[in-house]
C-alpha cells in the first residue's frame, strides 16, 4: 500500500501467524483476558500479580496464609509486573490501552474513559449492549460511594465496609424483586456524605419490592427506617429483650428505649473546643508528605489535644495518621528512648520529608481493634492486669495459708491449681471429621478453669471460678473496698463494657470491645496530679485510633468521647481517624482531607477547630455536613 506518497509493502494475514518467525496465536477468547483463568493468567504468578513462593494453580488465594501477602503490593511479579495476565493478553490493545491499563483505573476514571469514547460504526455495533452494561455496573459502584476504588484492587486490601458495598452494588444491578437482604452495619467506614448515597441505594432496593433488614447504630440510618426493632435494655446478659418496635417517633416516646432517648435528646456540643489551639501550642509538624495519594502536603498536629482526621473514604486519612505520623514517630521516639544510634544519624523517615516536634512525645501507641489475645486463657482481667491483685487476695486467706497455697495456685495459665482436663481454658475442643472443630464447656470444671481444691478456697463467699464468671457491673460493687481493682473495673464500666465477665475469653470479643479494653488498660496507667508524687510524671503518649466508634451505640459513643477527653486531660495527644459527627464536634482540632478520594484527594481541605471547618463548608464535604449537624446540636 502507499504510505505518505512512498511505496511501501505491508503484509496482512488472516491466519493469526507471523510470516517472519512463524509464531501463531489462537483465536481471541474472553477467557484470555481473565486472570482467574489459566487461559489468561500470568504463568509465573497464576494471576495474583505477586511473587509468592509456594503458590500454584491449585490454590485460590483465599487461603488464610496468603491474605497478608495478597494485601502487600511490595512483592510484584517480576514477569507481569503486577498486571496478572500473560504477554499475549497484554499485547491486545484498544485505544492504545491493554486491559490491565484500563482495570488499573479507579471506577470514576473508567466511567470517564467510557463516556468519552468515540466509536466507529462497526465498533458501535459490537459494543452496543456491552457499553450500556459496563456503564450501568460502574454507576452502581459509584452510587454506593466506591468511585475511588481501582477496578483491580485485591480483595484482601478491601475493608469490610468496602467489600459489603461491592456486594450491595451487585444486588442493585440485579433488578431482583421479593428478596430479603440482611446487612450488618453497612455504614462502617463511610463519611456522612457517602452515607447518604448508600441510604439512597438501600431505599431503591426497597422500592423494588425487596425487604431490607439492617443491623445498624448509625443515627441517619435509624431515622430513615420504616420500622425499628430496639433490643436491650442493656448488653450481654442484661439484654436480649425487645424494648421497642415501630417508627422512630414511637421509639422516641418509649421510656424503656435507650435508642429512643438518644433520638429524642441527642448529645449537645459547646460552640468552643475544650482546649485552646492557638499558635503558641506545641506542634508536631509533618513536612512534604509524599505517600500514596498525599503529595507534598505539610500538616501540623497540636500536641496535648484531641485531634480528629476526617474526610471521605479514600481521601488519605490513614496515610497521614497511621502510615506517616504513627510510623515515623514510633521510630523517632523509640530511638530517643534507646539513645542515639552509634552513627548518630536519625532513623530513615517513611513518606515524609521531615518531622518536627517529636521531642514533645515520649511514647507512641496505636489502639486498634486487633484481638487482645488468641486463646481463651486471655481475658479482660488478665489483659488489664488486676487478676494478679485478685490472686494475692485469695493467697492471703486463712484457708489458703493453711493449705500452703501461694498466688501461683490461683493462676489458670500454669501451675497445679488449674483444671487438668481443660488446662485452665474452661473449654474443651472436640475434633470433628469433615467438619470444623467444636468447643464445648469442660465436663470437669464446668467452665470455671480451676480444680476442686482451688475452688474450695472462698473469699466473701466466692471462689476464683465464681469471680471469673461475674460480670463487671457486679464486680464493681464487690471490690468497692479494693482501690486498684475497683478503679480498673469502674473504667471498664465507664466505656460501656459492664456486661462482660471478668473471664470473658478474648476470642469472643468484638473488635470494638477489644479496642475499648486497650483504652482502659491505658487509662488504668494514668496517674492524675492527685495520685502522683511531687516528682512523678506520666510519659506524654501519642495515641492513634482508627474509627473507634465502629459498632458502637449512640450511648457508647458518648462514653467513648469521655474516655478520649480523659486521656487528653491526663497530658496526652489523641489522634482519631473518624467519620462520626459527635466525635468531630468534640475535637479540639480537625484535619479534613480530600476533597475527594484517590487521585482527587490527598490534600488538606481545611484544618482548625470545628468552627473553622464549618466556615469552609463550600469547599469541604465535612464542613457542609458538620454545619448542618452543629446547627441542631449546640448546647
Amino acid at each position: 500500500m502507499l504510505v505518505e506518497g512512498k511505496q511501501k509493502v505491508q503484509v496482512f494475514s488472516i491466519k493469526r501467524a507471523c510470516p517472519s518467525c512463524g509464531t501463531s496465536f489462537a483465536e481471541l477468547d474472553p477467557r484470555l483476558f481473565s486472570f482467574n483463568s489459566k487461559h489468561g493468567w500470568c504463568e509465573d504468578c497464576y494471576g495474583t500479580g505477586l511473587q509468592l513462593e509456594g503458590f500454584d494453580e491449585e490454590q485460590s488465594g483465599e487461603e488464610a496464609a496468603w491474605n497478608e501477602w495478597l494485601g502487600d503490593e511490595t512483592h510484584a511479579c517480576e514477569t507481569c509486573h503486577g498486571q496478572r495476565l500473560n504477554p499475549v493478553a497484554l499485547h491486545v490493545r484498544f485505544r492504545d490501552r491493554n486491559i490491565a491499563d484500563l482495570t488499573r483505573l479507579p471506577v470514576d476514571d473508567t466511567l470517564d474513559f467510557i463516556g468519552k469514547l468515540r466509536l466507529s460504526r462497526r465498533e458501535a455495533e459490537i459494543a452496543r449492549d456491552l457499553m450500556a452494561e459496563i456503564k450501568s455496573r460502574l454507576g452502581f459502584l459509584q452510587r454506593v460511594g466506591l468511585g475511588y476504588l481501582p477496578l483491580d484492587r485485591s480483595a484482601p486490601t478491601l475493608s469490610g465496609g468496602e467489600a459489603q458495598r461491592i456486594r450491595l452494588a451487585a444486588q442493585i444491578g440485579s433488578n431482583l424483586q421479593g428478596v430479603c437482604y440482611v446487612l450488618d452495619e453497612p455504614t462502617i467506614g463511610l463519611h456522612p456524605r457517602d452515607n447518604r448515597v448508600l441510604l439512597d441505594a438501600l431505599a431503591e432496593l426497597a422500592r423494588h419490592r425487596n425487604t431490607l433488614v439492617v443491623v445498624e447504630h448509625d443515627e441517619d440510618t435509624i431515622r430513615r427506617a420504616d420500622h425499628v426493632i430496639d433490643l436491650g435494655p442493656g448488653a450481654g446478659v442484661r439484654g436480649g429483650e425487645v424494648v421497642g418496635a415501630g417508627t422512630v417517633e414511637d421509639l422516641k416516646k418509649n421510656p424503656a428505649s435507650l435508642t429512643g432517648r438518644f433520638l429524642a435528646n441527642p448529645l449537645k456540643h459547646s460552640a468552643e473546643p475544650r482546649r485552646p489551639t492557638g499558635t503558641r501550642a506545641a506542634q508536631l509538624k509533618l513536612e512534604k508528605i509524599e505517600l500514596h495519594n498525599v503529595r507534598g502536603e505539610d500538616i501540623s498536629v497540636p500536641v496535648g489535644r484531641l485531634v480528629v482526621i476526617t474526610g471521605v473514604s479514600g481521601s488519605g486519612k490513614s496515610t497521614v495518621a497511621r502510615d506517616v505520623l504513627y510510623t515515623n514517630l514510633k521510630r523517632l521516639v523509640g530511638q530517643a528512648a534507646r539513645g542515639k544510634s552509634r552513627s548518630g544519624k536519625l532513623p530513615e523517615l517513611a513518606g515524609v520529608g521531615a518531622v518536627r516536634g517529636a521531642e514533645h512525645i515520649q511514647r507512641v501507641l496505636e489502639v486498634d481493634q486487633t484481638p487482645i489475645g488468641k486463646t481463651p486463657r486471655s481475658c479482660p482481667a488478665t489483659y488489664i492486669g488486676f487478676w494478679d491483685d485478685i490472686r494475692r487476695i485469695y493467697a492471703n486467706t486463712t484457708e489458703a495459708k493453711i493449705a500452703g497455697y501461694t498466688t501461683s495456685r490461683f493462676s489458670f495459665n500454669t501451675g497445679e491449681g488449674r483444671c487438668p482436663a481443660c488446662e485452665g481454658q474452661g473449654m474443651q475442643t472436640i475434633e470433628m471429621n469433615f467438619l470444623p472443630d467444636v468447643k464445648v464447656l469442660c465436663d470437669s470444671c464446668r467452665g470455671r478453669r480451676f480444680n476442686s481444691e482451688t475452688l474450695s478456697i472462698l473469699w466473701r463467699g466466692k471462689s476464683v471460678g465464681d469471680l471469673l464468671a461475674m460480670n463487671i457491673d457486679d464486680a464493681v460493687e464487690f471490690f468497692a473496698a479494693h482501690a486498684p481493682i475497683h478503679h480498673a473495673l469502674r473504667l471498664l464500666q465507664d466505656v460501656g463494657l459492664g456486661y462482660l465477665t471478668l473471664g470473658q475469653p478474648s476470642p469472643t470479643l468484638s473488635g470494638g470491645e477489644a479496642q475499648r479494653i486497650k483504652l482502659v488498660t491505658e487509662l488504668a496507667k494514668v496517674r492524675g496530679p492527685e495520685r502522683r508524687g511531687p516528682r512523678q510524671t506520666s510519659p506524654h503518649t501519642l495515641y492513634v485510633l482508627d474509627e473507634p466508634t465502629v459498632g458502637l451505640h449512640m450511648a457508647d459513643v458518648e462514653k467513648l468521647i469521655h474516655v478520649l477527653h480523659r486521656l487528653v486531660d491526663a497530658g496526652n495527644t489523641v489522634v482519631v481517624i473518624e467519620h462520626n459527627l459527635d466525635v468531630m464536634a468534640e475535637a479540639d482540632w480537625i484535619i479534613d482531607m480530600g476533597p475527594e478520594a484517590g487521585a482527587g484527594g490527598g490534600k488538606v481541605v481545611a484544618a482548625g477547630p470545628p468552627a473553622a471547618i464549618v466556615a469552609r463548608s463550600a469547599q469541604s464535604h465535612t464542613g457542609h455536613v458538620l454545619k448542618e449537624f452543629l446547627a441542631e446540636r449546640r448546647a
